[in-house]
């Protein structure tokens, strides 16, 4: 397999099929909506593909809007791709982005809309989570149906991470990616107050350090 580096997001037509790698310092943003299941099982399937389509729009338009890339979508989820030297900063200010507007657009329209949302045993939100690394683009599948897959952690962490909702906090980020990203989106108000607080997470039998956020940014 030959490795060649990498300084965009590729394209799968640009990465060959067969013995072909791109190599890509990026950081990964993956935000899922949370409650599918529910939304799905619960409320009309028209309700629910309009829930279903909001947030996938509206944080795929987020994130090209912060200078990102959408390399896929799986059912309720997005992955984002930011890559350069503000990647940090950009992924991070993006996922407050997706926290404003969960918080306060899609979930008042669709619960001022649907009494049957309003009054159903769980609310609309959702979870982001970022990495950061080096990862390997390849292309995978059968010829005339495939894509570009990404080895390496951050993308795996960074769905895992989405899935870290245990409190109001709606973002959750590694100590890679809150090392490099820029005060901006570390600090608010006056005086400067960190909004990020440090937890200790178990994923498959490992302790992970990681900063969770419940703050919003209005796009």
């Amino acid at each position: 397999m030959v490795r060649r580096i990498g300084r965009v997001v590729p394209a799968s037509k640009n990465v060959k099929f067969a013995g072909d790698a791109v190599e890509l310092n990026a950081t990964f943003l993956y935000a899922d909506l949370a409650n599918s299941s529910k939304i799905v099982k619960t409320l009309d399937q028209r309700i629910a593909a309009k829930i279903l389509k909001s947030f996938l729009a509206t944080t795929s338009r987020l994130v090209r809007v912060r200078g990102g890339s959408i390399v896929s979508f799986d059912g309720d989820r997005i992955l984002g791709v930011f890559v350069g030297s503000k990647k940090d900063t950009a992924a991070v200010e993006c996922a407050l982005n997706i926290n404003f507007v969960v918080r306060e657009v899609i979930r008042p329209k669709f619960e001022s809309k649907y009494p049957v949302v309003r009054r159903a045993s769980f609310s609309i939100s959702h979870g982001t989570g970022i990495d950061t690394g080096k990862v390997l683009a390849v292309r995978a599948g059968a010829r005339g149906s495939n894509d570009l897959i990404w080895i390496g952690r951050a993308p795996n962490l960074a769905a895992k991470l989405s899935d870290f909702r245990g409190s109001s906090a709606r973002t959750s980020i590694t100590p890679s990616v809150y090392k490099k990203m820029s005060d901006s989106v570390k600090y608010e108000g006056s005086p400067k107050k960190n909004i990020w607080k440090k937890h200790n997470w178990k994923s498959l039998g490992q302790n992970i350090v990681v900063y969770r956020s419940a703050c919003t940014r209005k796009p």
